[in-house]
Parts: structure tokens; sequence; C-alpha cells
């Protein structure tokens, strides 16, 4: 059974950084593309970055350089560092990955920054 875990939330000012942790229980980790995605209240989720079994990386426009997704396959777990945060990141931020055509979510963690 896949298995996500998210650690790294928190409250930080405006400007700050965060970094988030997903530990994922699967079987080969390695091969398969990982996303993170964030919901605000009253928005719909939204993505915010992927990265791929060669970790090439993908950015939604919004990040601007200020966001790196990143793995580490031999600990089967993926991050988001996250720079010059600002209020409108505010979110709960959830990892995914898509195993054989179903996706499995993190139970999310919250980001609140503060003004």
């Amino acid at each position: 059974q896949v298995q996500l875990v998210e650690s790294g939330g928190g409250l930080v000012q405006d400007g700050g950084s965060l970094r988030l942790s997903c530990e994922v229980t699967t079987p080969n980790f390695s091969r398969w593309p990982l996303r993170w995605y964030r919901q605000a209240p009253e928005n719909q989720r939204e993505w915010v970055a992927t990265i791929t079994s060669s970790a090439g990386a993908t950015y939604g426009d919004f990040v601007k350089g200020r966001f790196t997704i990143s793995r580490d396959n031999a600990k089967n777990t993926m991050f988001l560092q996250m720079n010059s945060l600002k209020p409108e990141d505010t979110a709960v931020y959830y990892c995914n990955i898509l195993v054989w055509g179903i996706d499995y979510w993190g139970q999310g963690t919250q980001i609140t920054v503060s003004s």
C-alpha cells in the first residue's frame, strides 16, 4: 500500500523560508514522478511542482524561481524548498505520487505566511 507522510509546515514571516518533506512508502520509488500541490481556503487545489524519475523539474508560473523540488531515492523522500515566501503562498500543501494510474496523497501540511 502506498503511503505518504508530510512534515515541515508551519508559520513563517513574509520573505522567509520553509522546507517540506514527504516520505513515501512504495516499491520502486525512483521510477515515479513526484508532485507538490497546494490548496488555499475557498480555492481549488493548485499544482506547484513536478520532479521526474530523472530529476527533471517543472514549476507553476507563480513559483518564479522561489521554490525547488528535489528527491532522495535512497530515502524514498521528496522535498520542497520554499524561499521568499509571500502571504499569498498561504495554503495547505500536499505531496502526490501517481502509481500505475492511481493518485496517492499526503495528509497535507499547513503553511501560513504572515505579512
